[in-house]
């Protein structure tokens, strides 16, 4: 066991040999949180999935660095069906350990398994179809989405639950009742299961849900057999013999069949005639139509590679233009910055509108020695109180939701000091907010690279990992 504030290993004692901190109390929660893991062990074993949880869950309450019981809590998620909350489990595990973490191999077992992820994404979409059709109170169809969910992972107990009180809602007891077992035998601690199996056997009558096939038979009329196959009612017709029935059928038989050789002999040849010349016309009509439109084509085609050339010519042409306007622009913009700062030195308000014209990823290789020397000088004068500036709108941007805003200004802040490592988490933040996941990946990327060993590394690698495991 190592201590809590410094991770020092310690002895017997109650004092840590490192800190010289109390950790008689820390030890008492860790014990108590290996008392609760295990009593989760325990009832995992015998299938009581519920108790099992809520037992891990205090059980990380008292000590959340308890790896064993958080890599349990998601083994258990995944085993009823909740493959996100397992996943998140896992991740938090891993971030907690990183090396001989056994949910490095839960997460790969998943991932590699292109197959378990398509049927795991289908499960999710065709179970919030299913909660839709209830919520608009279509509940056949939410029963036929619940069965598709089934076939596809029959372990999920919210499915099983949700299908058993739909049947129950629509009378069908002894349905309900099978999915209710069907749970239970899931989870043999689950409260809701149990709840709908007591309702379903209240509502049916004694010996109803195992009547005997005879005795449905002979219950029913003689044109049907009905008897219960599963959870499915059967309804077979009686086969008779066509002779028993009548005679007359012979006649309506002789009847059809002698209309069907007038038919042929009379009719169709002179049918199929015209047919093949109308057809014969039309397909030369089109032949020709074909042959014109060839020639048309062959001409556009020409016609398009002459323009496309011409296109191409007049862009190097526009390309060479904008570089030398975005240029001369750039240094109006810099020598105006810098008459600015020469005037006032605390106008950083106007220097920073003056040089929100200046970019130098839009010039590149265009700007001259002098320009770049000038730039940089300026921006050890003032970049930081430019940086805090566009900083403070940003961040505000960003607590009031207005991601557009923030990634505008935070942008312009890491620009002016690319050392901060809070304006470039906010702006990955930012960008992950407003959907732009590409952009916020990137930022995450520098986070984790340029500042190692800092809270927001770690947390830039979280929000990686859940980046990667939601498939973005």
């Amino acid at each position: 066991m190592k201590c809590n504030r410094c991770g020092t290993e310690l002895n017997k004692g109650d004092i840590c040999p490192g800190c010289g901190a109390n950790v008689r109390t820390y030890r008492r929660l860790v014990s108590l949180s290996n008392v609760y893991y295990n009593d989760g062990l325990e009832r995992a074993g015998v299938r009581d999935l519920t108790g099992a949880t809520e037992a891990l869950k205090q059980s990380l309450k008292l000590d959340k660095n308890n790896i064993d019981a958080r890599n349990l809590l998601g083994l258990i998620y995944y085993e009823t069906g909740e493959v996100v909350a397992a996943l998140s489990e896992w991740v938090i595990s891993k971030n907690l350990k990183a090396e001989d973490n056994v949910a490095d191999y839960y997460m790969d077992t998943v991932r590699n398994s292109p197959s378990k992820l398509d049927d795991i994404n289908q499960t999710i979409k065709k179970f919030n179809i299913a909660l839709n059709y209830c919520h608009q109170d279509s509940l056949d169809l939410a029963v036929i989405q619940l069965k598709k969910v089934l076939s596809l992972n029959s372990g999920f107990i919210k499915a099983h639950l949700l299908l058993c009180l739909l049947y129950l809602k629509g009378g069908n007891w002894d349905r309900a009742k099978i999915e209710a077992q069907k749970s239970l035998k899931l989870d043999t601690g689950n409260v809701l299961a149990k709840k709908y199996l007591k309702e379903a056997d209240s509502m049916l009558l004694p010996g109803e849900s195992g009547k005997l096939v005879s005795d449905i038979a002979a219950a029913d009329s003689d044109d049907v057999i009905r008897y219960n196959s599963g959870n499915e009612m059967i309804i077979q017709p009686v086969k008779k013999s066509a002779i028993t029935r009548t005679g007359s059928i012979w006649g309506i038989v002789l009847g059809i069949v002698l209309g069907l050789a007038a038919a042929c002999f009379l009719i169709l040849p002179q049918r199929i005639v015209s047919i093949n010349s109308s057809n014969q016309q039309k397909i030369t009509q089109i032949s020709e139509e074909s042959d014109a439109k060839s020639a048309k084509i062959n001409e556009y085609e020409q016609q398009i590679a002459t323009l496309q050339t011409q296109i191409d010519t007049l862009q190097t042409q526009v390309t060479d233009y904008e570089g030398v306007d975005s240029t001369s622009a750039a240094m109006n913009s810099l020598m105006k910055a810098v008459s600015i700062y020469l005037a006032n030195p605390s106008d950083v308000e106007g220097m920073a509108k003056a040089l929100s014209k200046v970019d130098l990823d839009a010039i590149g290789d265009d700007v001259s020695p002098e320009f770049k020397s000038l730039y940089d000088s300026l921006m050890s004068l003032v970049g930081p109180q430019l940086a805090t500036s566009y900083y403070n709108t940003g961040y505000e941007a960003y607590k009031s939701d207005d991601y557009e805003t923030a990634i505008a200004n935070l942008s312009k802040a890491y620009q002016y000091n690319s050392g901060d490592v809070n304006t470039l988490y906010y702006l990955a933040n930012s960008y992950y907010a407003n959907g732009d996941i590409d952009k916020a990946k990137e930022s995450y990327d520098l986070v984790v690279n340029n500042f190692p060993n800092t809270q927001s590394a770690q947390a830039a690698q979280t929000k990686l990992a859940e980046i990667n495991n939601s498939g973005n």
